[in-house]
């Protein structure tokens, strides 16, 4: 504004005495103009044709055109009753170069330009340009780089245009040469650092990154670091100053965080006041601080989040728990108050869905634990929500609860899903330690026609197998959630290539399966079905299946298979998981009438403990045994259990644990199969590709063994490693790294293993 007035006055100043009479326009006229019309001028000029104009609205007109910010110098004139405006356009931006960026990329740049002004055709003003170098400098430093340096420049170019260049020299990332906690005594320097995310360089800063400086990490670190001592008791604890210091080279950053850790509390008594619409007897149970132990506030929040939503449960979908603490100094004691505020009941108007364009409503409807026009449920919005994610249609599910508005006591459901590609043509190629190269083809649609039905043609070459295949299910055959399912399949075998005997295999056959119901959570599968198994041999062949071939009196069985099984899945996904757990107990029986009776029962477990964030624990195991009856002795060798690979002990080569062959030494596995596994996944560094990537630590152990009673624990195998699953835009990638712990001699080993483009 000061320097538009000192414009103006100077202006004033030297406008010709002819114009500071007062007149009446004739006419406007305007010189000088390049790119902008006089319409535009026109437009903006507070003073038309045939107005009188006073010499102390001279100041006017000019302020006006100034505002503008077209031009650089505006004068004023008259020859007779004609008033002449001269102005000096200010130039347009003709081109804007931007260089040696890496961080912040050209686009978010050109996209930043734009919003202040800055952009190609539009007239240039350094001013704009100087806050953009300040507001770039401001999230350079944002990121620890505070070497970086920005120089510009502007080119005049031809009819009044100019060219403006950014350099950009960003400089390294200042690193924490060292951090320091002033004012601790309860605990040690080192042992509050550990807490840090921040930290000084050792050797795995080039992947973690963790020295780097950021104020962002800086200030979630003191939270941190307040939440560590409060959850310790000391109610009082501050972080009194923070001081940051850099070298003059700007290469190395020194922290140093002052603290007062004040006294530690104890509980001396926990209440529950307010409105209870629950009672307390129902309440006390969620409430994990007592009296008598040390104050913590995760324990107190997490117990008000427990009673928050135990009566968002019952319909109070906007409780507030409070906790208010009563502090005695003297005794360093606090006494706690959970202040129950339930709010109003409110109950469910109408469950709304949005983004599903292809997914018919009836199908996600069916899915809603939540009913219209019941009570608020927080436990039911949230496990519908579970079961839309579990369906596989949808990338994404969010939920809102807005309350109805002109009323009190009504809230609408509102679920809004990201739809993912439910169908598939798939021609593809992947490579497996287990099976070799795989090719593949698949028409699948696991929503079809957005009806929630499954429909399938696959074919599957590899060295192992070839599979050819058709399935179609219904997941919702009856109303009250039966699924029926039909699959018709052609399979043929070399068994050799998979680490077995010199044997193949064709097979095919079909089933049906029914799978029903029981709770939330329990779900009881039944099937029938029929399978033909033709058995080739060769020279190769062990005497040892030629003596199983002529006991059995053919080389190919028709079988009659019954299939029961029942699970019980609280998993929040079906890939990926990170907390619930899965049991599942299933049987397969060879009915009699069977060229081959037999019968084979599995137990699995699987569960996910969640730690911290996205760090899951996960432990699981699997027993199978099998046996044959009537005038079969035992299971077919082609059903025997194996073990090894992948998919069970890692680090040990695909199907070789247990029974060998006497004479050949190939693995001939058995009736009896115990694997297990300890799993700690955690996130990918710096959550890149957080929810497709994870990584893994692992235990694993197992064996295979000829007949239950030849079970022996000193014959089970262990192998520790680590790995990474990614779920690729090309199929499933695991790849792991296994150390056999107690391998005997004769056992063949392959630490590095991995699949591509089949499931895992």
């Amino acid at each position: 504004m000061k320097r538009l007035t000192a414009i103006v006055a100077l202006c004033c100043l030297i406008l010709p005495l002819g114009v500071k009479a007062q007149f009446v326009i004739s006419d406007i006229r305007v010189e000088g103009l390049q790119r902008i019309s006089a319409g535009t001028v026109f437009n903006y000029l507070p003073v038309e044709v045939g107005e009188r104009v006073e010499p102390d609205r001279y100041p006017d007109l000019l302020r006006a055109l100034f505002r503008t910010g077209f031009f650089t110098d505006v004068r004023l004139r008259r020859e007779g009753d004609v008033l002449i405006i001269t102005v000096v356009e200010r130039p347009s931006i003709s081109n804007i170069d931007i260089t040696g960026n890496k961080d912040i990329s050209d686009d978010d740049l050109t996209k930043a330009l734009t919003q202040v002004g800055l952009a190609e055709g539009q007239v240039f003003d350094r001013s704009l340009l100087d806050r953009m170098e300040v507001e770039l400098q401001r999230q350079y430093f944002a990121r620890g780089k505070y070497a970086m340096r920005i120089e510009s420049s502007v080119t005049d170019g031809p009819r009044n245009t100019v060219a403006v260049a950014l350099s950009i020299s960003e400089g390294e990332v200042a690193r924490i040469k060292q951090i320091r906690i002033i004012g601790n005594q309860a605990f040690s320097e080192k042992e509050l650092l550990k807490t840090l995310e921040l930290t000084t360089p050792n050797w795995m800063s080039w992947l973690t990154k963790r020295d780097r400086y950021s104020k962002p990490k800086l200030t979630a670190d003191l939270e941190t670091l307040r939440s560590f001592y409060l959850d310790r008791g000391y109610l009082k604890f501050s972080v009194d100053s923070t001081q940051v210091s850099i070298t003059p080279d700007r290469r190395d950053i020194y922290v140093t965080v002052n603290v007062s850790e004040g006294e530690q509390y104890t509980v001396t008594d926990v209440q529950l006041a307010g409105d209870l619409p629950v009672t307390e007897q129902d309440l006390a149970p969620l409430i994990s601080i007592q009296p008598g132990q040390i104050f913590s506030r995760t324990q107190a929040t997490e117990s008000a989040q427990r009673i928050s939503d135990r009566l968002g449960d019952d319909g109070y979908a906007f409780a507030n728990v409070n906790l208010v603490p009563d502090l005695n100094e003297e005794t360093k004691q606090v006494a706690l108050t959970l202040f129950v505020d339930p709010g109003r009941r409110v109950y469910v108007r109408r469950i709304n869905f949005a983004g599903n364009t292809r997914t018919y409503d009836e199908v996600m409807r069916r899915e809603m634990r939540q009913m219209e026009g019941a009570w608020f449920s927080t436990t039911n919005v949230d496990r519908s929500r579970i079961r839309l994610e579990r369906l596989g249609y949808f990338d994404e599910v969010n939920v809102e609860t807005p309350p109805v508005p002109g009323v009190t006591d009504q809230v609408d459901v509102n679920y809004s899903v990201t739809e993912r590609a439910s169908g598939s043509v798939t021609l593809g190629a992947g490579f497996s330690q287990a099976s070799g190269a795989v090719l593949n083809a698949s028409v699948s649609q696991d929503n079809f026609l957005g009806t929630g039905k499954r429909v399938s043609f696959s074919f599957n070459n590899s060295d192992v197998n070839r599979i050819y295949s058709f399935g179609y299910t219904n997941p919702y055959y009856t109303i009250d959630g039966v699924s029926r399912g039909f699959n018709v399949f052609y399979r043929t075998t070399d068994a050799a290539e998979a680490n077995l005997s010199d044997y193949d295999l064709d097979r095919y056959g079909a089933d049906v399966t029914y799978g029903i119901p029981l709770s939330e959570f329990s779900t009881l599968r039944a099937g029938l079905g029929i399978e033909n198994t033709k058995v080739k041999t060769n020279s190769g062949t062990p005497a040892r299946i030629f003596a199983i071939l002529a006991q059995q009196g053919s080389d190919e069985f028709l079988n009659f298979e019954s299939r029961l099984s029942w699970s019980y899945d609280t998993r929040n996904k079906a890939v990926f998981a990170d907390r619930g757990m899965l049991n599942r107990l299933s049987t397969d029986v060879a009915v009699p009438g069977s060229d081959w009776e037999y019968y084979k029962v599995s137990l699995l477990h699987q569960s996910y403990i969640p730690l911290i964030k996205d760090w899951t624990l996960s432990l699981g195991g699997e027993v199978g045994v099998g046996d044959g009856y009537g005038d079969s002795n035992d299971i077919p060798f082609y059903e025997n259990y194996f073990a090894g690979g992948v998919r069970s002990v890692r680090g040990f080569k695909s199907n070789t644990l247990g029974p060998r062959d006497p004479i050949t030494d190939d693995p001939i596995g058995g009736s009896l199969k115990t694997i297990g596994s300890v799993q700690l996944f955690m996130p990918p560094p710096f959550g890149a590709g957080l929810g497709q990537i994870r990584l893994e630590t692992f235990l694993d152990f197992g064996n295979v063994f000829d007949q239950p009673s030849d079970f022996d624990y000193g014959e089970i195998r262990y192998s520790a490693g680590v790995g990474v699953q990614w779920l690729s835009p090309f199929g499933p990638l695991s790849i792991s790294y296994a150390y056999p712990l107690n391998s005997k001699k004769d056992d063949e080993l392959e630490p590095v293993q991995f699949t591509f483009g089949t499931a895992f």
